[in-house]
């Protein structure tokens, strides 16, 4: 009697695990498609306990998935001196093969070398479309579990994922090295990048399940291209080979009427609002939205059409941009002494009737103005005065009454006049007078410049500036063949010189030069 009570308790104890175990999360059970590699550290610099717990942590993450080719596959790649891929994707297709392959996994010991690793990650099973590989179109996720000890330079190998498309997530069980962590992860950061004491992961499995799940959802949806009056939705093509479509309906939020489409009724869906309507054919995965009020936040519920299969509808949430009236930006180009472009933006020639144009010479120069028709985007201001700084302000009328303006500030160039005369003077052997003439007044002086011409002293050369007041100079000491230039220097720019060249009668081979 008493070896009967004792196995019926034995039975109980075995059995109690399995009755309190908790259930799959909802939604996550054939939730997602994709391909989920875990890269572990287990050098040296993390105990094995601290191996242990991460795998545990690991067992309990992955338990609710549904693994399988055409579900969710998982790899794991260990980083130790030797970096190695311990499973990859296409080895487990249940649950029991992967929690007995986790339980059976030991650490490698040695340095962290996870720059190799990473390097086995991106070319060996990360790579898509090569044997063991990850599957082409579907999503592909690193999740880096480390103890956050001397990662090395991980930065550039780890960015060179994400270019490729690969999501970046981190679990650090130490606190340093943030700065780092936070340049690799895929953004949200809030989402994507975990700091935890090792006793305490599991208060992290579900948030971290959830980030996962969001990436490899197998009917995503998302927004993208989003404009004032119109947004592009994109999907996972769940019916794509099959016969079906996909019906779109979308609304303002959480009421309000819209105008376009394929249709128009009321639907619990958008809140009982009026809504639009359209289809796509079962192999499409985009659809544009059009029709749509600027700055208002809208809803958009997609639902998979099938007679072979059931699907659930997905909505998503998005905004539109607000309505930017021209002009909200004025740019100033090819501006000379008397004329200047004057450009605007955004073009709206459908709500613009016509752009006023006014402008003056600061401070208190007259006031002139130019009407231009709604389809220009740019006009030419010509007959101003040089170097003189101008008011601009472009004002758009729009059909509706409304009118908006924007003001710049604009300066002419001034005029620079040629030197009007030069003229070189041989004096002696070496030395020559230089006089020349200026036809305007206001100058800042004059830029002299003399460089040799003759093979044997190419390249000397000087330069040197010159009071307004100077008409004339004399240099001395130069070699047999020099070249003479002298420009007037205005408040601006300099001018356009002129240049003449002055041949002396000596031996050129006799000839000493000095500075």
């Amino acid at each position: 009697m008493e070896s009967h009570v004792f196995t019926w308790m034995l039975l109980c104890v075995l059995l109690r695990p399995s009755a309190t175990q908790n259930p799959a999360p909802e939604g996550v059970l054939n939730c997602c498609e994709g391909d989920v590699l875990f890269l572990l550290d287990s050098s040296g610099s993390v105990s094995s306990y601290e191996h242990s717990r991460m795998l545990t942590f690991l067992s309990e993450l992955l338990l609710p998935f549904s693994l399988g080719e055409d579900q969710v596959r998982i790899g794991l790649l260990q980083v130790g001196s030797r970096p190695r891929v311990e499973f990859g994707f296409d080895a487990y297709s249940t649950q029991s093969g992967l929690q007995g392959a986790l339980t059976n996994t030991k650490p490698l010991r040695g340095d962290t070398n996870t720059v190799e690793a990473l390097r086995i990650a991106k070319e060996r099973v990360l790579r898509q479309g090569v044997a063991g590989g990850a599957r082409a179109g579907l999503p592909r996720v690193l999740v880096w579990l480390t103890d956050g000890v001397k990662p090395g330079d991980v930065i550039g190998p780890l960015e060179e994922l994400r270019e490729e498309g690969v999501a970046v997530l981190v679990v650090s069980t130490g606190h340093g090295n943030y700065q780092v962590l936070k340049k690799v992860v895929t953004p949200p950061v809030d989402s994507n990048l975990y700091f935890v004491d090792i006793d305490d992961m599991s208060i992290i499995t579900e948030d971290l399940r959830d980030a996962i799940i969001e990436i490899i959802r197998a009917e995503r949806i998302n927004v993208r291209d989003v404009t004032t009056d119109s947004a592009m939705l994109q999907w996972r093509p769940v019916l794509s080979g099959q016969t079906g479509y996909y019906e779109i309906r979308f609304a303002p939020v959480p009421t309000g009427g819209g105008g376009g489409g394929g249709g128009s009724g009321t639907s619990p869906s958008t809140g009982g609002s009026q809504y639009q309507r359209l289809t796509t054919s079962a192999d499409s995965s985009t659809a544009r939205l059009t029709g749509l009020k600027p700055d208002t936040t809208y809803t958009a519920t997609l639902t998979p059409e099938s007679n072979e299969h059931s699907f659930n509808a997905l909505s998503v949430e998005f905004t539109t941009k607000p309505e930017v009236l021209s002009p909200a930006v004025v740019t100033i180009s090819d501006a000379g002494p008397t004329s200047v472009r004057v450009s605007w933006g955004p073009s709206q020639p459908d709500k613009v009737t016509s752009y006023y144009i006014e402008y003056s010479a600061l401070p208190r120069g007259k006031l002139h103005a130019a009407t231009v028709s709604r389809t220009q985007n740019s006009t030419l201001l010509r007959d101003l005065q040089p170097d003189t700084t101008y008011l601009v302000t472009v004002s758009a009328r729009y059909a509706s009454g409304v009118e908006k303006a924007m003001s710049v500030k604009v300066c002419t160039q001034e005029v620079t006049p040629a030197l009007a005369d030069l003229q070189l003077t041989t004096v002696g052997s070496d030395s020559v007078q230089v006089d020349w003439k200026s036809s305007v007044g206001g100058l800042r002086g004059y830029w002299l410049t003399w460089e040799a011409q003759q093979s044997s002293v190419l390249g000397e050369r000087s330069s040197f500036y010159l009071p307004p007041d100077s008409l004339s100079t004399r240099l001395t000491h130069l070699p047999p063949a020099t070249r003479v230039c002298v420009s007037p220097i205005y408040r601006t720019a300099r001018g356009e010189g002129l240049c003449c060249t002055a041949q002396f009668h000596s031996d050129a081979l006799a000839y000493g030069y000095q500075l």
